[in-house]
């Protein structure tokens, strides 16, 4: 085994940052999740609780997890281990999370691949439930099935394929120029659909149906709760990712200011999306002549059952259709280059592996699972237990922790603060020190604790036993052992070297910024004398 560590990367400018991060967080959960989570969550008055969340948990997170990976330049798990050893295993389980997480992502951005060109000639006929559960995915009984459908089979490996051709690139040729350029198409690809959606027909009575406000649903601590979780899901935080990006970061760059350009466009995407969604449920609903509450879904029917339907029955479907599921494509493919990045950058560190061969050996290993599981008859329950354990549980476990071991335990949210005060324009202090430990850790623990139950006690999705026990239960207890043996391993001296530096970089530019305060105080009395 090698101990010499390959040369860390880094994103020529802040720009290419942010476009990557915003990459990221963008993607099918924004356009398929928020609107139906607003919609069943008091309308607009959802608004009220979704902003709190955002202003006291997502962004609060975003600054931490930028701090963590910008001052120690590491993957997750280095950089927890720089912060105190016993969190190592923290950054290994969101490493974990992060791949299984990719692993199913990958089979949907195939299916929107294969329904963008469906799309154009209504492949699915009159019936796009039955064409999408029968005919394109082959659903077979629940359970575990290696019987493979010939066409998903392809998609998936074509997803793949790009997605390490982009990794391949390295982080300013490939992940940077590709966020570059798909998000900008992404968003101009989307406003477009918007607009179509809202010159519809019945799409004002759709945004009626999603904008309402029903101020009652502010009592229910559920509301508050799918705020948190929304906000949490979407800005892609606490599995990796930013940790991973903010280490490829220069010395000085503007974290915190980073942070709220992502954060605000990530939520302003996801208004965005709940608007041309409704507006188009709304032209559906009116069509089919019944109530939005009728058609409103989310997820996969909303995706592959309800937008076909749709595109079906309006004018000019076909393009629409394109447009909407290229949309799908273009933010799923960004946010899953994120996501294996996590992996790749996590075993090149701890293992002194080259920059190529760590994309194909962590990325391959990825991709055949992926291909073996998620191309097959039982693909969907599969997909849809891992996804929703990865999530409430994998997702929400790691920051609760994470947050308790390193704010509480190693007391770490001090030297963070300084860190991101010493070279960013928005300044955090005590309240950011407050949020994050208190209220943060607190809403999270409680979401946890309450799905943990509701899974042990009720099941999920009425599948059977084997299904939660192996891609649920299983996958969890999987991804802790694995994280506290990948622990125990012995770090490559160069790396912890050169993280030793970073932090001693980070160190020296707290105290300048602490001088060059002290110095304009000093300058401030002095001319007031």
């Amino acid at each position: 085994m090698s101990t010499t560590t390959p040369q860390r990367e880094v994103f020529a400018t802040r720009g290419a940052f942010i476009f990557a991060a915003i990459g990221s967080a963008v993607g099918l959960g924004n356009i398929w999740r928020f609107p139906y989570v607003t919609y069943e969550n008091g309308g607009g008055a959802f608004i009220i609780p979704y902003l709190v969340a955002l202003l006291t948990a997502g962004i609060p997170l975003l600054f931490f997890d930028y701090a963590m990976g910008h001052r120690s330049r590491g993957s997750a798990p280095l950089a927890f281990r720089m912060a105190t050893k016993v969190a190592e295993p923290i950054g290994w389980f969101q490493t974990g999370v992060a791949v299984v997480i990719g692993i199913y992502y990958a089979a949907i951005i195939g299916w929107a691949g294969a329904y963008m060109f469906f799309s154009l000639n209504q492949a699915w006929g009159d019936d796009a439930e039955t064409y999408f559960f029968g005919s394109f995915l082959q659903m077979g009984d629940p359970g575990v099935s290696f019987e493979f459908v010939p066409m998903i089979l392809i998609l998936v490996i074509v997803v793949w394929v790009i997605t390490l051709g982009v990794l391949l690139g390295g982080v300013q040729a490939g992940i940077a120029r590709f966020s570059k350029i798909f998000i900008p198409l992404l968003i101009i690809l989307f406003l477009a659909l918007v607009i179509r959606a809202l010159f519809l027909p019945g799409a004002a009575e759709g945004l009626n149906a999603l904008f309402t406000p029903d101020f009652s649903a502010l009592s229910d601590p559920a509301v508050w709760i799918a705020a948190y979780g929304q906000i949490f899901f979407s800005l892609s935080i606490a599995f990796g990712i930013m940790i991973t990006y903010a280490s490829y970061l220069k010395k000085k760059t503007n974290l915190t200011g980073s942070g709220l350009v992502v954060a605000f466009s990530n939520s302003g995407f996801e208004i965005l999306a709940g608007i041309g969604v409704f507006a188009a449920l709304g032209f559906m609903a009116a069509a089919s002549g019944s109530q939005v509450s009728d058609v409103a879904t989310s997820g996969i029917g909303l995706a592959f059952v309800a937008f076909p339907t749709l595109i079906s029955e309006m004018p000019g479907g076909g393009l629409f259709g394109f447009a909407f599921f290229a949309c799908l494509v273009f933010a799923g493919l960004t946010s899953l280059i994120s996501i294996v990045q996590v992996p790749i950058q996590a075993l090149r560190e701890k293992f002194g592996i080259g920059n190529k061969a760590s994309i194909l050996l962590v990325g391959g290993a990825m991709a055949i699972i992926s291909i073996l599981l998620m191309s097959t008859v039982t693909a969907l329950y599969v997909l849809d237990t891992m996804d929703a354990f990865a999530n409430n549980i994998g997702i929400v476990g790691a920051a609760v922790v994470g947050l308790i071991v390193v704010g509480w335990f190693a007391r770490k949210l001090p030297v963070l603060r300084d860190h991101l005060n010493a070279i960013s324009s928005f300044k955090v202090g005590w309240f950011w020190m407050i949020i994050l430990g208190g209220v943060t850790a607190l809403v999270l623990a409680y979401m946890l604790i309450t799905q943990i139950i509701t899974y042990a006690t009720e099941g999920y999705g009425e599948y059977p036993a084997l299904i939660i026990g192996v891609f649920g239960w299983g996958m969890i207890a999987l991804l802790i052992v694995i994280a506290v043996v990948l622990s125990l391993i012995r770090w490559p001296r160069k790396t912890i070297e050169e993280a030793d530096a970073a932090i001693a970089d980070s160190v020296a530019e707290e105290q300048k910024g602490h001088h060059t305060g002290r110095h304009a105080a000093d300058e401030t009395t002095r001319g007031g004398n």
